[in-house]
């Protein structure tokens, strides 16, 4: 009976669990790692990726191109999130961080949306510090 009481406790915050905070650390580690294919898996079919000055929206696969571009030219060694945050009705994410790399740091924007039931990347922006 005990456990009958537990359960019947438990459920509801089960439900009450964010999905998207799962992404966040795994799309933490992608960015720390400069690893733009495990990046790219939360990408949503179109992306709007900025580097710098030059902003475009691309389908999945070239975002990971131009990622993996970046990373190739701006080796990864760290990043920490600065802030993040949720929209009021938790139908939106964002994170905003600091990338350290080889040439230089950058303040790295992370937008993300729900998108078929899971949040997937809409945005991402890189910008010189």
């Amino acid at each position: 009976m005990k456990k009958l009481f537990f359960l019947l406790f438990l459920l509801p915050a089960l439900g009450m669990v964010n999905p998207g905070s799962f992404n966040l650390a795994a799309i933490t580690k992608a960015l720390n790692d400069g690893n733009a294919d495990a990046l790219g898996q939360y990408f949503d079919n179109t992306v709007e990726v900025a580097v710098m000055d030059n902003e475009e929206v691309y389908s999945k696969a070239e975002a990971i191109r131009i990622v993996k571009d970046f990373f190739s030219k701006n080796k990864p060694s760290s990043f920490s999130q600065v802030h993040h945050g949720a929209s009021k009705g938790q139908d939106s994410q964002y994170c905003i961080g600091n990338l350290v790399a080889s040439s230089g740091t950058f303040r790295v924007y992370v937008y993300m949306k729900v998108s078929g039931g899971k949040y997937l990347i809409q945005e991402l922006r890189f910008d010189k510090e």
